[in-house]
């Protein structure tokens, strides 16, 4: 992936933006470091229909993992309430 300074991906966009069309990612730095990516539209398609939304998550029937610890009810502490 090559690596653009801010200032130079400003001035030559359209040189980066087809460097990201014919070789992909292109990386864009601000002051040495890393800031941005400009990928490729079907890519960025490609990644964002990859990633399940909250709303599919809360309304799966199956559990996305089957290892997260639980705790058991009924032995949490009750605070006290202050007394005034």
């Amino acid at each position: 992936m090559k690596s653009w300074p801010v200032q130079d991906a400003k001035a030559r966009f359209s040189e980066l933006l087809t460097a990201c069309e014919q070789d992909g990612p292109q990386l864009v730095t601000k002051r040495g470091a890393e800031a941005a990516v400009l990928v490729p539209v079907e890519e960025w398609r490609r990644l964002n229909a990859a990633r399940p939304t909250l709303k599919s998550l809360l309304l799966a029937t199956e559990a996305r993992c089957d290892d997260l610890p639980i705790p058991p009810r009924g032995e949490a502490r009750h605070r006290s309430s202050p007394d005034f």
